[in-house]
């Protein structure tokens, strides 16, 4: 379940806390602070925001290329700006948020270092500088305040994601990249190679050289997926190919993305068919309502408690 160690926005909590949160009590931020400490102080962090993509063309697979995807890009319409290339990242030289470039395009980074409670509005909020900057780095060193969101300014209905097998996209449109040389021969020593399966949404496989992993992030909410789960285990259908095993899962925005190990040589390509097909039972096993079998409690406790939340 290895991922690459970034500082990143905590799994977020809701906004608003009604008073449901004593100040002695742990922040819903995920921080380990406790709340008076964190959310609670005056003048503290922003608040955070539970599922910050929610609504947003491809929320799934914009958790995946925040969290766990090294190189990929996707293009984005922005209102008002449809004139404008935009590119969505993974990641930038450097981590920096965003890049105006020299042809008029604008590259907005997803894996970045400032994490301000609400992702999306921090992203929305180096968009529209971005947009509005001359050629260079664009970045966001303090929190961006009240303003847009991200789900404001998309106009697509669809996110069509590209997989990289580096950064070389980082110089696709420089006549000179020694600059970026050192920075880009970085980059593509610490990627994986990764695949997006084309069969199912937001389900992306790695190889990290001991071991290789299907990762995919998923709609369902927490509970019903857990249950679903738990229930497919105990009947032995989480098995996706043989000698695959569901050993635990990420919490990341609100979602949840079960891992996979694979056997090494598995690959990407023979893994669509049974994801599919897994698919359907999954769909199958979330449409039941069924009280759980002591079994199938049993395993849904194993699963909640292999679970590491990405902060």
């Amino acid at each position: 379940m290895a991922k690459k160690s970034r500082t990143k926005a905590r799994d977020h909590a809701p906004a608003e806390t009604d008073g449901a949160v004593g100040p002695r009590q742990p922040c819903p931020c995920g921080s380990g602070k406790r709340y008076k400490a964190c959310h609670g102080a005056s003048g503290g962090a922003d608040v955070y925001v539970a599922r910050p993509f929610e609504g947003l063309p491809g929320e799934c697979d914009i958790i995946a290329l925040r969290e766990l995807v090294p190189a990929a890009t996707a293009p984005l319409t922005i209102q008002g700006h449809e004139d404008r290339t935009v590119r969505l990242c993974t990641l930038l030289p450097g981590a920096v948020p965003a890049m105006s470039r020299d042809s008029g395009e604008v590259w907005l980074g997803l894996q970045v270092q400032h994490q301000f409670g609400d992702p999306s509005r921090d992203l929305a909020a180096v968009l529209e500088a971005a947009l509005a900057a001359e050629p260079g780095i664009v970045g966001l060193t303090t929190p961006p305040g009240p303003g847009h969101r991200l789900q404001d300014l998309v106009t697509d209905e669809t996110l069509e994601v590209t997989v990289h097998d580096g950064f070389d996209y980082w110089v696709s449109d420089l006549e000179d990249s020694d600059e970026l040389a050192g920075a880009l021969e970085q980059a593509n020593d610490a990627a994986t190679p990764t695949s997006r399966l084309s069969s199912v949404e937001a389900a992306y496989w790695t190889d990290v050289g001991t071991k290789e992993h299907l990762r995919w992030v998923m709609p369902e909410p927490e509970d019903a997926l857990l249950d679903a789960l738990a229930r497919l285990h105990v009947s032995g259908d989480d098995v996706i190919v043989p000698d695959a095993r569901l050993v635990g899962m990420f919490r990341a925005h609100g979602l949840l993305a079960p891992v996979w190990d694979l056997a090494v040589g598995t690959g990407a390509e023979v893994l669509e068919e049974p994801a599919a097909t897994f698919k359907k039972a999954l769909d199958a096993a979330l449409a039941d309502t069924s009280p759980l079998t002591a079994e199938q409690r049993a395993a849904r406790s194993g699963l909640a408690n292999r679970q590491v939340t990405i902060r």
